[in-house]
């Protein structure tokens, strides 16, 4: 069972969870969604959080409604994801990491990170 954070509405919680899968090509470009239903089932919350995780996802243009036949992965939707995730980890996360760095006085030769 999944527990999710009190500091941030299930629905976007859910919504990233999603997008990472969506990042680890998991379904890939051009195949279905889950159901709103089996998602709901999956993650034992309410269908209508599950609905406005999917709307989420569509509004950033990785989704789209077939009609009839539910929602599909978007074509680029991968890259277009990387893309967004890149752009808010520079704009969000990359300036408290810096900041935090400074703070703790670690130069990049002491991270002996390889990329």
């Amino acid at each position: 069972m999944r527990t999710w954070d009190d500091r941030q509405p299930i629905y976007r919680q859910l919504a990233d969870q999603l997008a990472g899968r969506l990042l680890d090509g998991e379904p890939t470009e051009g195949d279905p969604m889950p159901s709103v239903r089996q998602l709901a089932s999956s993650f034992m919350i309410n269908p209508v959080t599950v609905s406005r995780a999917l709307q989420a996802l569509s509004d950033d243009g990785l989704l789209e409604a077939r009609r009839g036949m539910g929602l599909y992965v978007r074509p680029g939707a991968r890259q277009r994801l990387k893309d967004l995730e890149r752009q808010r980890f520079l704009d969000l996360e990359w300036p408290q990491l810096q900041q935090r760095l400074r703070r703790l006085g670690l130069t990049p030769e002491q991270l002996n990170w390889e990329a």
